[in-house]
């Protein structure tokens, strides 16, 4: 979630360095490097895509930090490096997406690229794989810029995708921000469209109008028109603001507006949506609708319209979980994977005109799913009785999982983190009532816990806020579960505003940031203080984005916690606001712009309360952060330095909100460990 003007950052993020290193890197401990070395050897599965025969599985696999392609029968076996490189680690292959015939995997790749594209790197360029045939993958395309989501066309004929010609960086409000140079929102805005390539090969075709910013897009089932979730540019801003459009595939066609969430009346009026799904008959196109603060990371109800524009329907109200993402499996059902209470779980829905209804549940995963195309989203066959998706949890490393649907949760069918164990504690769902919530949280434990003996715990408060902690295999940079291998309980709540209890409970901290979401993680503290053995005295805060928020405006109003890690947060809502790039997010959630009511925006302000902050608090933000500029960081760091309060602020170059170097990752995260063991040792 959550973006600035830079222009002297470099040189006060030069001045600030030397104070940063002498303070958070001092007396290094042996086992934080340990730590940081295992977490450094996992091998991120980014993509798996199941042929729509269900015989094949493709899946996109790092070595060395470079995406390369992998074909396997469904089981797993039989698995070979597949596409232009030489061998795995030299050069960049991703974007899988099987054709209809299930005998052609399109694909992304550099390796044989010589023009330079986006960022210095090669030219990444589309290419068609037969995969009955010993030949070399056909060569389709001569881009320049930044592409992604492929899709074939149900015909199999035509192959579309999400494209920003002359693209100078990813196209995502995480990615590093561009200079704020020459005349700010007019030069070099780059626009991403939906853009279409003869699967046999030849001139790529660009769909939608050139003024109108595209983040997602579906292929009708008559091959014939797409449907897509637009909004004008600049794209990292207006997602909160895009509307849902019909046009025939073909450049210069007239488009129908068919959901204006921004004018329709009813429970979408306002808010976000997401994955436009045709029904098998074209008839209608049903989407997710919600309060979603991160374009990518979808929760909410299910909505339906008919394909020519009216009044969409809400099919899913008052349901106790958030649907996150779907697919029709016949022109009467949907399977749904789905938030509930801190699982991911795909369940069957019946539906019709009104009304989608639960009928079961067909299986709870143990840990966070995705297939690589969306947060949730999973791969089927297409008679929908196969499944694949990648799966990690606390205890098992990221792996393809492949199975029928019906036969329960799917097994892994690969090895490829195998060797990888946990260093840290067990972890626990943990569930408490408060203020007429329900809510529910992961609980981590210390490595060889000990009942008899007193912990500290740190409290992690994870982005959004519509957002939700899933069990996930941790990683370098912003992921703070390992802390639990050097002695501490760690607790990472889903408190209102998160996703798995519903729409009311997602929408239940708007105009409320820092006031009931933290009451729900100090009840939370309480309940697991009931429950285990931690010692109150010693408690820490993290948190990155809105984390990074909770993390500053937490010690503001409590002392219970000792020592604090803030990662991109916001001190100031009323600065923040003609700071970031994105500030089409905030109507949503505050109700008014910061000039309509300044109020609002000034209760949830950590700066208007500083001077009751006395925790000790590292402070670390991307120095090109769109979504929570690093101004933001400086102005609580100064307040705190003023006031005499232990801090330090790293400001790490070129990064957005989402780091990219591995460097800082590890760097980030070792400077967090530090910082806890100096005010908040394990040992008492």
């Amino acid at each position: 979630m959550l973006k600035p003007s830079r222009l002297l950052l470099p040189l006060l993020a030069a001045l600030l360095a030397p104070v940063a290193v002498a303070d958070t890197r001092s007396t290094p401990d042996p086992r934080i490097e340990t730590l940081l070395t295992q977490l450094g050897k996992v091998r991120d599965i980014n993509e798996v895509a199941l042929s729509p025969d269900g015989h094949q599985l493709a899946w996109v696999v790092e070595t060395e930090g470079k995406p390369g392609i992998v074909l396997a029968d469904v089981d797993g076996k039989n698995a070979h490096s597949v596409g232009i490189a030489t061998k795995p680690g030299i050069c960049s292959e991703e974007g899988i997406a099987w054709a209809p015939d299930s005998r052609h995997l399109a694909f992304l790749s550099n390796c044989a690229s010589t023009r330079n594209g986006m960022g210095g790197s090669k030219q990444q360029d589309v290419y068609v794989l037969d995969t009955q045939s010993s030949g070399q993958p056909e060569h389709l395309s001569n881009l320049n810029g930044y592409a992604h989501a492929l899709s074939w066309s149900p015909d199999g004929k035509t192959l579309g995708f999400l494209y920003v010609e002359g693209a100078t960086r990813p196209a995502s409000a995480l990615a590093a921000a561009k200079p704020s140079v020459g005349e700010i929102g007019v030069e070099g805005i780059e626009v991403q469209r939906v853009a279409t390539l003869p699967a046999q090969g030849g001139a790529v075709q660009r769909v939608t109008p050139a003024d109108s910013y595209v983040y997602e897009f579906a292929w009708a089932p008559d091959s014939d028109r797409v449907a897509y979730v637009a909004a004008p540019a600049p794209g990292d801003n207006n997602w909160w603001i895009a509307q849902l459009y019909v046009q025939s595939a073909q450049a210069s066609a007239t488009r129908t507006a068919v959901v204006n969430p921004n004018t329709v009346s009813g429970p979408l009026h306002g808010l976000q949506i997401a994955l436009p799904r045709w029904s098998p008959d074209g008839s209608r196109i049903a989407f997710i609708g919600g309060l979603m603060s991160d374009q990518g990371f979808t929760g909410g109800d299910i909505y339906s319209v008919a394909a020519g524009g009216g009044a969409p329907v809400n099919l899913t109200s008052g349901i106790h979980v958030s649907p996150s993402w779907f697919t029709w499996s016949s022109p009467q059902s949907l399977l749904v994977n789905q938030f509930s209470d801190g699982h991911a779980q795909l369940a069957e829905y019946t539906v019709d005109a009104r009304h989608a209804q639960q009928q079961r549940v067909l299986f709870t995963t143990q840990g966070a799913v995705w297939d690589g195309s969306a947060i949730m989203g999973l791969s089927f066959s297409a008679d929908h009785r196969y499944v694949a998706f990648e799966q990690s949890s606390f205890d098992v490393a990221p792996e393809v999982y492949a199975g029928a649907v019906d036969s329960g949760a799917p097994h892994a069918v690969t090895a490829i983190n195998a060797a990888l164990k946990p260093s840290w504690g067990k972890a626990e769902s943990v569930e408490w009532d408060h203020d007429g919530f329900h809510v529910q949280g992961w609980l981590l434990y210390p490595v060889n816990y000990d009942p008899n003996k007193h912990y500290p715990m740190i409290v992690n408060v994870h982005g959004g806020p519509s957002g939700a902690v899933l069990p996930r295999w941790p990683g370098l940079g912003a992921s703070f579960a390992p802390f639990s291998g050097l002695g501490y309980f760690v607790f990472m709540p889903n408190p209102r505003g998160s996703y798995g209890q519903g729409e009311a409970f997602v929408q239940a901290n708007r105009k409320d940031f820092g006031y009931g979401d933290l009451h729900d993680t100090l009840a939370g503290v309480d309940a697991v203080e009931k429950k285990v053995s931690v010692d109150d005295h010693r408690l820490g805060l993290v948190g990155w984005s809105y984390g990074g928020f909770m993390s500053m405006f937490a010690p503001t109003q409590t002392q219970r916690f000792r020592a604090v890690v803030a990662g991109a947060g916001i001190a100031n809502w009323q600065s923040y606001y003609g700071q970031n790039l994105i500030d089409q997010w905030m109507i949503p959630f505050f109700g008014a712009s910061v000039y309509d009511d300044p109020a609002v925006y000034a209760k949830s302000s950590a700066i208007n309360f500083i001077k009751n902050v006395k925790t000790p608090t590292l402070i670390v933000v991307g120095e090109r952060d769109a979504e929570c500029p690093a101004p933001q960081s400086f102005e609580y760091w100064h307040a705190l330095r003023t006031l005499g309060v232990p801090t330090s602020l790293v400001v790490y170059p070129n990064e957005g909100h989402h780091f990219v170097n591995p460097v800082h990752q590890r760097d980030l995260l070792q400077r967090a460990l530090n910082w806890f063991e100096k005010y908040l040792p394990p040992q008492s």
